[in-house]
């Protein structure tokens, strides 16, 4: 039988062979725009060839069936969604389902992205699909994530909170005696508000070291951006902070009682983390802005307040107050 079979190939090939072949390596095609297919999970090499009909890459599914058999691996085709160049020849098409050399696009959490601000960015995303509810504050890691066109929004949040509690659950096994953290989700709260004070990378742990610092004496917080958080829910607030803000009892307020809010009011990044579980070594307890984006930093309330003095004529001479 097997003999029978090779015997009608050769004599198929012998009659029509250049004709037969010629789609199989692209021979005399017209190259095209680009076409997205889809591939279902499980798919059989007869789904794929009726995929690659209905795209328009394919013209006779049958030939090609054949013609992947006769010639092609015996690798099963990935599911997913790819983007293949007309003219290319049936078995490149092939060949990239085998791969799985499937299309992928990206969307970036940045570093201290609130929640409400994250569900944004996903329902922004037209790549993707589904609904989504605002994720819970400080359960997503920020970084970049790729992402398979027409994914379900849902999905993609799920391995940005898988990728955080795997971050955490790592970083906190590697905590330092300095820290002043006593749960992950401590670490999580504080680091939240170093990654809102500070954008520099090179002050993370000297501005950990100073919450540190505070946090061990029973010293406030008084962080802006806790007293933020819950008017705006992390969005910019556009204006000055209000007396009657800074003496509101929401339990973020770190300007009414020392310790920490009663949650993260971000998604803090690794770095961010990583520094309040290692704190720099310092003696300061007070910090505000230097005007160049950095900080700078006193150990006592006159240095600190001499600071601010400065900070404030700055800023009057750049018309900002």
């Amino acid at each position: 039988m097997r003999r029978t079979i090779i015997s009608f190939v050769l004599l198929l090939l012998l009659i029509g062979g250049p004709l037969l072949v010629a789609p199989w390596f692209g021979w005399g095609a017209r190259p095209g725009a680009p076409v997205i297919v889809t591939i279902a999970k499980g798919a059989s090499l007869g789904q794929v060839s009726t995929a690659l009909s209905k795209a328009g890459l394919v013209d006779a599914p049958r030939q090609f069936r054949f013609l992947a058999r006769l010639f092609g691996s015996k690798a099963p085709p990935q599911a997913g969604t790819y983007q293949l160049m007309p003219g290319m020849g049936w078995h490149v098409y092939l060949e990239a389902l085998q791969k799985g050399d499937v299309v992928r696009a990206s969307i970036t959490i940045p570093e201290g992205l609130p929640s409400v601000m994250v569900a944004d960015r996903l329902r922004a995303e037209t790549g993707l699909s589904g609904t989504i509810a605002v994720p819970a504050e400080g359960s997503v890691l920020p970084e970049t994530y790729d992402f398979q066109p027409g994914e379900p929004r849902t999905k993609v949040l799920a391995r940005m909170q898988a990728a955080m509690t795997r971050t955490l659950a790592a970083l906190w096994a590697k905590r330092r005696p300095a820290a002043m953290v006593k749960t992950p989700a401590e670490a999580i709260i504080l680091a939240a508000i170093v990654e809102k004070e500070t954008g520099k990378a090179s002050e993370r742990r000297l501005v950990a070291g100073v919450y540190s610092n505070r946090l061990r004496q029973g010293i406030k917080l008084d962080a802006d951006p806790t007293v933020i958080y819950p008017i705006t829910k992390g969005r910019p607030l556009g204006r000055r902070i209000k007396r009657s803000e800074l003496l509101a009892d929401t339990g973020y307020n770190t300007y009414l009682k020392p310790g920490l809010p009663r949650g993260p009011i971000a998604n803090p990044g690794r770095a961010s983390i990583a520094a309040v579980l290692d704190p720099q070594a310092t003696d300061a307890l007070y910090f505000v802005a230097d005007g160049s984006g950095g900080h700078v930093f006193a150990r006592t309330l006159a240095d600190h307040n001499a600071n601010v003095a400065r900070w404030y004529a700055l800023r009057r001479q750049r018309g900002e107050m």
